[in-house]
């Protein structure tokens, strides 16, 4: 006898009794393969994560070696994610560069890298960008252009940097005139226009 099968006393000849014996009988089977098929799937999840967690994403490695110190192997994990187009690397890499971190201190790579980040809209390239231009590293110093990429920051960044943004802003609009204000409100919404790109 099989034992995953049900067996009620009914005479061969009773065709009502054999068709729902076979009905119990196949349900059974049908509801034991989705049991099978169920712990298929779960087997079958679990293996997707465990590999996920072993193949980890290679700017969260960038980030990791970055925050042990280990500039040096930061930016050379960072700069084939920044060529490829990744924002935040990006970012990140114009903030080495800017800072000497890992790589040599160059102002005019700093520009390049966080012009790259803030043309795809990345609200902190865009802030430092601008401070790039306010203070004349590596560039002249442009308060015009400045104070452009800080209204364009302050315009994509979250309410938290918001408020810092316009914080440092104004205190560099306190040092232009109306009319270079009024310029580099005009810069802004030409250069918003063109979604950050040859501003």
């Amino acid at each position: 006898m099989n034992p995953n099968l049900v067996y009620l006393p009914c005479s061969g000849k009773d065709a009502a009794c054999s068709r729902s014996l076979a009905s119990i009988n196949s349900n059974k089977r049908v509801t034991k393969m989705n049991r099978l098929q169920k712990r298929v799937l779960l087997v079958c999840v679990c293996i997707f994560a465990l590999a996920g967690q072993t193949m980890a994403d290679p700017l969260s490695d960038a980030n990791s070696v970055y925050e042990t110190g280990d500039y040096e192997k930061a930016a050379k994990l960072y700069t084939p994610l920044a060529q490829s187009g990744s924002a935040e690397a990006q970012y990140v890499l114009g903030m080495m560069y800017r800072a000497g971190r890992g790589v040599p201190h160059d102002y005019n790579e700093a520009r390049k890298w966080y012009m790259l980040a803030a043309e795809q809209g990345h609200p902190i390239a865009q802030f430092y960008l601008g401070w790039i231009y306010v203070k004349g590293k590596g560039v002249p110093k442009d308060n015009i252009r400045g104070y452009m990429w800080l209204n364009i920051a302050i315009a994509n960044a979250s309410s938290e940097a918001k408020r810092e943004f316009i914080v440092d802003r104004d205190s560099i609009a306190a040092a232009m005139t109306a009319d270079q204000i009024g310029k580099a409100q005009e810069l802004t919404k030409k250069c918003t226009a063109k979604k950050f790109k040859g501003c």
